[in-house]
This record gives structure tokens, C-alpha cells and sequence, in this order.
């Protein structure tokens, strides 16, 4: 909560970041956050009974693997890992706990679909809590984009450790390189309102649309990631301030951060405690919060999220393909339009993800891969990659053969046949 008198400097902020954000890690931990939508398993456009949905969640306890469930604003659903060393353990504790999670939801007349964006469009926010209220008030100022982030997008985010200190100026451009190339692979949300919308993935549209000061990638050109998010998040506009442990006000004017510790608020001047939760509030494709997360990826039906997670890992952890991959990536690092409206329709982003690919397939049994997550990654290569096409494309096919928007059955059943 603010303070009365100024108590920190501009220059306090990276220290903190330093300390925080970026803390030498190694051993090449990965987390996996799954967010799909929830939808009634018999009527399309119904309405999910979230009260019983939520209190079938409660009713699991602790999940085998460790993993936790929460919810998004507009009701959908998060299964989120521990970390675990590799992308074969991280999947198979993921995939094992979202199973039990889809059983228990079966029970109450519910699935889960994955894909970046609801195609039936936005619905209203579920959660009331006061920081989704002030949430919602800031990014009303700013057109509707952020309401339909909040309730209708998911994501496949893969978590993995800032690295060694000597690595980590190499591992933050290469993520940020990398996330044209993972959008357009994967991009997974090509429809708007029940209709095609013109993009391969809507929610990097729907997110484009939003605060960019708190949602462009930031800048990694330079050898001190920190400092990089230092300076992303003082130039970042303040959503909102906590008056009290329950009470958030939005803030409806721009505030850069830098500003607010220069010339404080009538609500006050920030401490480090409002700094660390401004952290919270910053949304780029990737974000340093002691780990990395990649936030740019739409959500994916299995097997397709495993293929994402895998190559991820391959890319980071292995120096070959680490720099195979910078290569290819880094001439078209600032493709971000592109790779959300085309996904793999577009050549250079094509080559791209067919490089990088290739180095991640090859870094796979270097890592000691299993044959479930190098099936998945072979898998997605050749329905994909190799084709020039994105899990998009699927969904649009069968659109024009069958209608509809959702998926009715899961891609895995006919992923391998």
C-alpha cells in the first residue's frame, strides 16, 4: 500500500528487479500453466454451471502430480504444474493431473476445450473479486479488448528457469526472438463471434489490442536482462493501486511507474511492495518473475500443448539448437502482426519454425526426451510444420466441412489416424 512521503528512486527498481526477477538458476526446471475454456459437454451454447464446476474441483483436493486449479475471469479453468527438471516430466505430471481434472468435470456436465480464443465470443466476467473489478475499470478506459483478454482467451504458458548468470543475457533475447516463430506455429484461434475473424491466433490479436506500454514484448537487445526490465517496468502505466489488503483503485489516467515515484499520487507514493505487484500487473509475451514465463502461446489440445512445451525446452536447454534457433529466429524477431494474422502461412516465419524445429527434434534424445513427448513433437512437425500449416488451419477446414466453431471431439483422437 502507498506511502505518505516519497520512499523509493528510479533507480531503486533495478536492484530489486536484479534480486527478484533474474536470481541465478540452473538445472533446467520447467512449470506448465494449462488454461482452457469450459463449455457443457452436450449444448454447445449453454451455459456452464460454474458453482458446481468449482465445487467439483474442490471436491479433488491435491492433485497427484502436485499440480494446482485455478480460474480465469470469464470461468475458465488452469492446471498448473510444479516445476520439474525437463519437458518429459513436466508433461507427464501436466497431462496426468489435467486427466483427473476432466474426469471430475465430466461428473458435473463439463469440458474443457483448448484454444486460444472462445469463438462463440465474450462473456461476462464470473470472478468479482476487487483487483479483477479494478481490472476491468482501467482497461474499459481503453476500448473492450481487455475484457475479452480477461474472460474469453487461454493460454499454454511454459515456465522455465532465468538460467545461469553468465547465460541469461543469451537465454532472454533468445526467448524474445523465438515468440513470432511460437506464434505462428501455434497459433490455435482463427474465429470471433462465431465467424472466422481474419487471424490465425485472435488472442495475440485481442492482446495487441490492449495497454501496450504493459503488454509489447520488452526490449532484449542488450546483455542485462535486467536492467531491460527495469526499464520496461518503469515506463510501464500503473493499472492499479492496492489501498488496503481487499481494496484496489483503477487508476484511468496514464501513470508510468517512473512518474508515480517521482511525483507520487493523491492516493500516495509507492514502496517495494507496490513495485512487486506492479510486476504482477505487466503482461508482455514473456515475463521475468524469478523464472521466465512464455505467455505467447494459444492454448492446444493434447498432444499438441506437449509438442509446445518440448520444443520450448529443447530450444533453451540444448546449446545446439539454442543457437540453430537464434539464427533462424532472430531476423524475423519483430514479426509479431505477421505470425498472428498468417501463423505458417507466411514464408519467412514458415522457414523459421521449420529451423527451429529441426534443431529441437534433434535436441530431443540429447535430452533424454521420452517416446511420448518425441512422438508428440515428431507428430505436430509432420501434420504442421512440414505442411506449412498451424492447428488453426485444422480448425478452419473443418469448419467449412462440418460448421460450428468448438471442436466436438478432442484433436488427439485424430491426430494419429
Amino acid at each position: 500500500m502507498p506511502s505518505t512521503t516519497r520512499c523509493l528512486r528510479p533507480t531503486d527498481v533495478e536492484p530489486f528487479v536484479r534480486e527478484h526477477c533474474f536470481p541465478p538458476a540452473e538445472g533446467g526446471l520447467v512449470g506448465i500453466e494449462l488454461e482452457q475454456l469450459t463449455v457443457p459437454r452436450r449444448r454447445e451454447l449453454g451455459v456452464v454451471d460454474h458453482e458446481s464446476l468449482r465445487a467439483a474441483c474442490k471436491r479433488l483436493g491435491t492433485l497427484p502430480g502436485g499440480s494446482t486449479i485455478t480460474f480465469e475471469p470469464g470461468g475458465q479453468l488452469e492446471v498448473s504444474s510444479p516445476p520439474r527438471p525437463g519437458s518429459s516430466a513436466a508433461c507427464a505430471v501436466a497431462a496426468a493431473d489435467l486427466a483427473v481434472v476432466s474426469r471430475a468435470l465430466a461428473d458435473v456436465d463439463v469440458r474443457l476445450v483448448a484454444v486460444g480464443l472462445d469463438p462463440r465470443g465474450c462473456g461476462p466476467r464470473l470472478l468479482t473479486a476487487a483487483r479483477y473489478e479494478a481490472m476491468e475499470a482501467y482497461f474499459d478506459t481503453q476500448g473492450s479488448h481487455g475484457r475479452t483478454m480477461m474472460c474469453a482467451t487461454a493460454a499454454l504458458q511454459v515456465n522455465v528457469d532465468v538460467g545461469e548468470l553468465a547465460a541469461q543475457a543469451r537465454r532472454w533475447r533468445l526467448v524474445h526472438d523465438l515468440g513470432p516463430v511460437l506464434v505462428a506455429t501455434f497459433a490455435n484461434s482463427p474465429f470471433a463471434g462465431g465467424a472466422p475473424s481474419g487471424w490465425r491466433s485472435g488472442r495475440a490479436a485481442v492482446w495487441a489490442g490492449i495497454d501496450p506500454s504493459r503488454t509489447r514484448p520488452a526490449e532484449a537487445s542488450g546483455d542485462d536482462p535486467a536492467a531491460d526490465w527495469a526499464r520496461y517496468a518503469l515506463g510501464a502505466n500503473v493499472m492499479m493501486v492496492r489501498t488496503s489488503e481487499a481494496s484496489f483503485e483503477a487508476l484511468r489516467s496514464p501513470l508510468p511507474f517512473r512518474r508515480w515515484i517521482e511525483e507520487g499520487h493523491e492516493l500516495g507514493y509507492p514502496n517495494l511492495e507496490d513495485l512487486a505487484y506492479h510486476l504482477g500487473t505487466l503482461f508482455p509475451p514473456v515475463r521475468a518473475r524469478g523464472w521466465l514465463e512464455l505467455r505467447m502461446i494459444d492454448a492446444l489440445p493434447d498432444p499438441w500443448w506437449r509438442a509446445a512445451v518440448a520444443v520450448v525446452c529443447a530450444l533453451l536447454h540444448d546449446a545446439e539448437a539454442a543457437a540453430l534457433a537464434g539464427r533462424a529466429a532472430a531476423p524475423i524477431s519483430d514479426r509479431w502482426s505477421d505470425a498472428a494474422r498468417h501463423g505458417l502461412a507466411h514464408p519467412d516465419l514458415r522457414e523459421a519454425s521449420r529451423a527451429c524445429f529441426v534443431a529441437a527434434l534433434a535436441a530431443l534424445p540429447r535430452l533424454g526426451a521420452d517416446a511420448t513427448t518425441l512422438a508428440a513433437a515428431e507428430g505436430f512437425y509432420e501434420r504442421f510444420v512440414d505442411r506449412g500449416r498451424c492447428p488453426a488451419d485444422d480448425l478452419l477446414d473443418r469448419h467449412r466441412r462440418q460448421g460450428g466453431v468448438l471442436p466436438r471431439s478432442p484433436i488427439l483422437e485424430e491426430a494419429w489416424t
